[in-house]
């Protein structure tokens, strides 16, 4: 796929429904040859559109008319490309603990969470957040949390009358964030597009609870470090490994590698990842009219439900 193609399809299946001054903007970069000769020079897997435009958000470039965006983005190149070098694109959206919940629901607890991909771990705490299906509402034993999330639902999702018990929270990733660093804490927010402000809210409020109470999170590759992990969980508990939105950066190799020993480890396993992602779900899909970016949610490799990448939908086909 080129370039301006890769920010089209930015604008218009990821950012249109969720970020206007996204949509514009990558629309607006996919057609300006020499933006786009800029960015080309970062290496291939540092191209990412979201990437890029949070670099340039920490770095100067926010101007909102495009003719003045262009302009910082090009004088302030030196240092936007080394942070997207640096960085790398880390959403940790807790917006997805509300579509992950109902297939944690699902399985006896206690519970213990191993998260790949864990960024700073906002979304091992589906247990300290309050929860907003219609009509149906969620909160933990100690009251409403800080952290509300709504969620419109369709079709027969198993939703929960109680929260589920957590005994044990770890995770990897290639790069942990601090949720109680500031430098981290900023990058975080620049990974939050304009005009969602009640997602950058949500992260605050959301990182206040993990710096409380800090997860383990290694430091490594998942493919390396999953089986550690599982086998240190409390052996009284049901092991739960989940990610949300990551093997889209590992090749079709290492996303293969990591089912099989995922499958074979003694855990349950929670997906939820774009719909092609993993070929194993992509024959065993329902029918969709949207092209609007989606993940897939899935137990144990049987599809359950389409989510909203943010969390914000849930649209259920799997059993009730």
């Amino acid at each position: 796929m080129g370039l301006a193609q890769r920010f089209r399809d930015f604008a218009l299946r990821e950012a249109r429904d969720n970020s206007p001054l996204y949509h514009q903007r990558a629309l607006d970069i996919s057609t300006d040859q020499d933006v786009l000769a800029l960015i080309a020079q970062l290496p291939t897997d540092k191209q990412q559109p979201n990437l890029v435009l949070a670099a340039a958000r920490v770095n100067g470039a926010i101007a909102v008319p495009y003719s003045e965006f262009r302009d910082q983005l090009r004088e302030n190149w030196s240092a936007i490309s080394a942070t997207a070098l640096r960085r790398r694109t880390q959403t940790n959206e807790a917006g997805r603990a509300a579509t992950l919940l109902p297939a944690l629901a699902l399985l006896p607890g206690p519970l213990s969470l191993i998260e790949v991909g864990a960024s700073a771990g906002l979304c091992l705490y589906p247990d300290r957040f309050s929860y907003r299906y219609g009509s149906a509402a969620l909160d933990p034993s100690d009251g409403r949390s800080p952290v509300v999330l709504t969620c419109k639902t369709t079709g027969a999702v198993p939703i929960p009358d109680r929260l589920p018990r957590i005994v044990h929270r770890a995770g990897v990733d290639l790069n942990p964030l601090d949720p109680g660093d500031s430098d981290d804490r900023q990058w975080l927010s620049a990974l939050v597009w304009p005009g969602q402000g009640e997602r950058l809210s949500r992260l605050n409020a959301a990182c206040e609870i993990a710096a409380a109470d800090p997860p383990t999170i290694v430091t490594g590759d998942l493919n390396e470090k999953i089986t550690e992990l599982v086998h240190a969980a409390p052996r009284d508990s049901t092991v739960v490994v989940f990610h949300s939105a990551v093997l889209s950066y590992l090749s079709p190799e290492a996303r293969a590698d990591f089912r099989a020993t995922v499958r074979g480890l003694p855990c349950h396993w929670i997906s939820q990842e774009g719909t092609g992602v993993l070929s194993s779900l992509a024959d065993r899909l329902p029918r969709r009219e949207s092209v609007a970016a989606r993940l897939v949610l899935a137990l144990d490799d049987e599809p359950l439900a389409f989510a909203g990448p943010h969390g914000q939908s849930l649209d259920w086909f799997g059993p009730a």
